[in-house]
């Protein structure tokens, strides 16, 4: 337990009063259900690219991150660079050209979007995405309420599982009631929290400066300095190295990165998103990454031992730098990283829910009012089933992210950018690239030894994108209304822009 904790629980409950407010403003602005999956599309470039980003960081960059850093070293760069080329890529190539058809076939929610696309009125490929949507969210989810776990029970001593419980209602009290708005402007505050938490502990923590600090990292272990081998001095394998850098692979696929793609002003907007969403992850990324190694210099330069749970030295590190007026602040960047990614899978999820199933098979004249009401709903129930997943303490906030991001990169990722690109994709196509991608993700987790230690993504990657031109080469293509449609989708893109 962290000491101070008055001045601390003082700060977090100022956090949680303004985040709340937030909501309830965003609340008086949702009046349908445009409004409440998509914020009525009115996004501009810094909540854009910011909420972008805060929604995919999550607790990890804070605690996942760190904790990698912290015991593996520079050898972590290979994980950020894969996930800043990942996160450059996505804006470049994904975001205007989904925005544009998003809009040209009036869709909310990715499953929407791809059974339009492929004008699929048997509703196949929407059921199907809803389905690993929800899937992969759970775990996604359950990794940001592991990370409040640790944070509360951390700084306030609470019993683990009465400390997620606690992380979860803060999370799902703002997101029920404002939606993608309240989403959206609460991940703009919170993103922000976030990097500057990220810059200001490792620059505290580095009193000696950049040099001491290689010093003092060559002296614990000189193989933390180096990028080619791992922490024992032996070479890392093609297979690690490809792991790693193939995280990036994951940003096609991910619906709450997508959604804000979607749910931007502008196309001429997204250019500028796309400028502020690199500087932001490249930022917050090197911070995480000097909190792991200055970390781990504090916490061995007196002689201590190197924490059991690496994931918690931001934590540590905030109270043993800073005043706790200021240690409260900075940890409830962790919080904000939580709430800004959690709020987000809630809400893709309940949309998936309420619009891909409610609306599609069990009440197709459903009012906007009620897919809205079935959506709030969504966030209750998938929180509960969320916070049952993460009631383990032993839970790893990174190896959790680690299945969902693979998930969805896999069963979406190569079904988006063919859909945006190739003109011969067709409905069957689609679903065969979902089902095979998230289907090779749940199979290769299971297994271990030679190949099977790649991270899964590689192969659901590749596996997927082979099936959607197999599949939709064997089937015929598209046909003349799906050709037609891509041909207004081009004009739009240019018009547009």
């Amino acid at each position: 337990m962290i000491q101070n904790s008055y001045a601390i629980t003082t700060t977090f409950i100022a956090y949680l009063a303004l985040m709340l407010a937030i909501g309830v403003i965003a609340y008086k602005r949702t009046a349908n259900s445009s409004d409440y999956f998509l914020g009525g599309r009115s996004l501009g470039p810094w909540p854009a690219a910011i909420s972008a980003g805060a929604s995919d960081m999550s607790g990890w960059l804070l605690l996942g991150l760190p904790g990698y850093a912290y015991a593996a070293g520079i050898e972590a760069f290979w994980l950020a660079g894969g996930l800043l080329a990942g996160t450059w890529l996505n804006w470049l190539i994904c975001a205007k050209r989904l925005r544009t058809y998003s809009i040209t076939t009036d869709a909310l929610t990715l499953p929407e979007y791809l059974s339009r696309r492929f004008n699929d009125n048997s509703k196949v490929v929407q059921v199907v995405s809803a389905f690993f949507i929800l899937l992969f969210f759970l775990f996604y989810t359950s990794s940001g309420l592991v990370a409040g776990g640790k944070l509360f029970e951390t700084v306030f001593g609470l019993d683990y599982s009465i400390a997620v419980i606690i992380g979860t209602v803060c999370v799902v009290s703002y997101t029920l009631f404002g939606g993608f708005l309240a989403v959206s402007w609460t991940d703009l505050v919170q993103g922000l929290l976030m990097a500057a938490a990220l810059m200001i502990v490792p620059v505290i923590g580095m009193q000696g400066g950049f040099g001491q600090l290689t010093s003092d990292l060559d002296a614990i272990n000189p193989e933390l300095l180096t990028l080619w081998d791992d922490v024992k001095g032996q070479p890392l394998s093609a297979i690690a190295i490809i792991s790693l850098v193939a995280w990036g692979l994951g940003y096609f696929g991910q619906p709450h990165i997508l959604a804000r793609f979607k749910a931007a002003r502008s196309n001429k907007d997204l250019t500028t998103a796309r400028r502020i969403a690199v500087v932001w992850s490249a930022l917050s990324m090197l911070g995480a990454m000097l909190v792991g190694v200055v970390g781990l210099v504090y916490t061995t330069s007196s002689g201590g031992d190197v924490l059991a749970d690496g994931e918690k030295i931001f934590m540590l590190l905030v109270n043993a730098l800073f005043h706790p007026v200021v240690a409260g602040i900075l940890l409830a960047a962790i919080l904000a990283a939580i709430m800004s990614t959690a709020d987000s899978q809630l809400l893709v999820s309940s949309s998936a829910l309420a619009e891909d199933f409610y609306k599609q098979i069990i009440n197709k004249d459903a009012t906007s009012e009620q897919v809205v009401m079935v959506g709030r709903v969504g966030v209750i129930l998938l929180s509960i089933i969320a916070l049952v997943l993460a009631m383990t303490p032993d839970s790893s906030v990174l190896g959790l992210v680690s299945y969902a991001w693979a998930g969805f990169g896999a069963a979406f990722g190569p079904a988006i950018l063919l859909s945006l690109y190739w003109s011969g994709m067709n409905r069957n196509g689609a679903i065969a690239g979902i089902v095979v991608g998230g289907v090779t993700i749940v199979v290769w987790k299971q297994l271990t030894g030679g190949i099977f230690d790649i991270y899964e993504i590689v192969p659901g990657f590749i596996l997927s994108w082979i099936a959607i031109m197999v599949v939709s080469s064997m089937t015929g293509g598209p046909d003349k209304t799906v050709q037609a449609q891509h041909k207004t989708y081009e004009k739009n893109l240019v018009e547009l822009d």
